[in-house]
């Protein structure tokens, strides 16, 4: 009986990660009405649970639960944005702070390595197709191991959603922005090895807001 749990869960938990995924990466678009018998046959997951999925994804702001209209993907625009990017750059300013006081050599082993593994995607961007996927998730995992010895869990969830929204953006229109977040993300780590806070919240804010305005440029947002 265990056993047929878990494997419920397995459904539902894989079902909602990969819903979450189509959102943030554009195939399902904003305001994309989720018909529930469409989404059963796409994802495999029973209507009851797509209930419960849709309900989490509604609480995390990515997508719109209408009463009587059922739910639709969350809608976009430029002020969504920035007021995204904002809460972005509060949470991480202030995580960076602490984690930079607290960081450890194991601290400063996760923020290289991470750096790395982003790094080396960044490179191949120039030269092949842009794994979206790739790519997001390596940028989380650094912007994460900067601020993984903040001291607080909760703060760190809030950051990973405040993220996902915010990078929902990029991941739909914005296509390449050069080579300054390359640098930026080098920076970045530079300055947690440094232990460097004031420089590295600089670095944030213009790192966080060119993204922004070129997103929105991308996009024609209002």
């Amino acid at each position: 009986m265990l056993e047929r749990v878990g494997e419920t869960d397995t459904v539902g938990d894989d079902g909602y990660r990969r819903i979450r995924s189509d959102i943030i990466f554009g195939h399902l678009q904003p305001d994309q009405k989720l018909r529930l018998e469409s989404l059963k046959e796409r994802y495999g997951v029973s209507i009851s649970t797509l209930r419960e999925i849709l309900s989490r994804l509604s609480s995390e702001g990515l997508v719109v639960a209408e009463a009587r209209r059922g739910f639709e993907v969350a809608p976009v625009s430029a002020t969504d944005l920035r007021e995204l990017a904002e809460l972005r750059i509060l949470l991480e300013s202030y995580a960076i702070e602490k984690s930079f006081e607290r960081g450890d050599t194991e601290w400063e082993g996760r923020v290289v390595s991470a750096h790395h593994k982003l790094a080396v995607v960044e490179q191949r961007l120039g030269s092949s197709k842009r794994d979206n996927a790739l790519w997001k998730r390596y940028d989380e995992e650094f912007h994460q191991a900067l601020i993984s010895d903040c001291g607080s869990t909760a703060l760190m969830e809030a950051h990973r959603r405040a993220f996902d929204r915010y990078f929902r953006y990029p991941m739909i229109w914005a296509d390449r922005r050069g080579t300054e977040p390359i640098k930026q993300h080098r920076q970045l780590m530079e300055s947690a090895l440094d232990r460097d806070s004031k420089k590295a919240k600089a670095i944030l804010v213009v790192h966080v807001n060119n993204c922004v305005e070129h997103a929105i440029a991308g996009a024609k947002l209002r």
